[in-house]
């Protein structure tokens, strides 16, 4: 059986006919083509799935898709403003946070949740609002820094921007190489 829902996605608002039960997930990748969130375990455990629902971080492969009608769905396609890179999409490319790029949106995610409610995080925070993000590659380090970075930068945005318009950078989420083994 399948279903209409109408979902209010990175400000758009769109209406899909999916199966009844679909996760969030699933519609955002299979029915609305928005692959930038990861299918890795679909049971709630590597984060690599993460969006916001309502500024919050949420699981989209164990959130059934008519949680989210009627809520601001935030996902990682939806970080960047036209022509910019988010600052923590620009900072996980200069530090290296994003090694294979596979749990790289659903991190991304998350600490935009935490720099939205927190400006500035503790290293713990960033660990604690990260806790549900498994990264394979890395030590985490690299990603920890990364956020630090973006949110010195995201409290030095308001003076930047009397100064002008900001740089066109186009957007990039993971390296345009792959890592070397």
């Amino acid at each position: 059986m399948h279903s209409i829902v109408e979902l209010t996605i990175n400000g758009d608002r769109r209406e899909v006919g999916v199966p009844a039960h679909y996760t969030l997930l699933e519609t955002l990748r299979y029915a609305l083509a928005l692959t930038g969130s990861k299918q890795g375990c679909d049971k709630g455990d590597c984060g690599a799935c993460t969006v916001l629902l309502d500024g919050q971080p949420v699981l989209s492969c164990i959130t059934p898709v008519h949680e989210a009608v009627g809520r601001e769905i935030l996902t990682v396609e939806g970080l960047a403003r036209p022509g910019q890179l988010h600052p923590l999409q620009d900072a996980f490319e200069r530090f290296g946070a994003a090694q294979c790029g596979f749990c790289t949106p659903g991190m991304l995610m998350s600490a935009a949740a935490l720099l939205a409610e927190n400006a500035e995080p503790s290293r713990d925070d960033i660990r604690r609002a990260l806790a549900g993000n498994l990264c394979r590659c890395t030590g985490y380090t690299k990603i920890i820094d990364a956020i630090e970075d973006a949110a010195r930068v995201l409290r030095a945005e308001p003076a930047a921007a009397a100064d002008g318009p900001p740089p066109i950078v186009a957007p990039v989420l993971a390296p345009a190489t792959p890592p070397k083994m």
